[in-house]
């Protein structure tokens, strides 16, 4: 749908500025800031959290409630929303302009892939 409309480089730009006032800028700053555990391995296997009810490796530990989650996608979800009615309004980049350009998500892909597939059939 998009590509019919759309270059390559004006979907990157429209990307770009999609994540940035919709995603960066959103309650993910609140989860990013405080202090990230230095790991002596790289792997953070010496990392572990401690709680009155034992220790908990780093590996699996839960960064994100439940709570924080849901916040969190309602807030992307509005400001999507809202991109989207206004695009033309908000079409910009900022810090956005200086970040790798997007490339196609593998997974992703291969689900429109088949999701083009099953269309077809029908």
């Amino acid at each position: 749908m998009a590509d019919d409309i759309w270059t390559d480089d004006a979907m990157a730009f429209f990307t770009l500025a999609l994540v940035e006032q919709c995603a960066r800028n959103t309650g993910l700053e609140d989860l990013h800031s405080g202090i990230t555990p230095d790991s002596g391995t790289g792997d953070y296997s010496d990392v572990k959290v401690v709680t009155p009810y034992g220790e908990i490796p780093w590996a699996n530990l839960s960064r994100i409630s439940d709570e924080e989650m849901k916040v969190l996608m309602i807030e992307v979800t509005n400001k999507v929303f809202t991109f989207l009615m206004r695009a033309d309004d908000l079409l910009t980049l900022g810090p956005a302009a200086r970040w790798n350009r997007p490339e196609y998500d593998l997974a992703l892909l291969a689900k429109a892939d088949r999701s083009a597939s099953r269309r077809k059939r029908d």
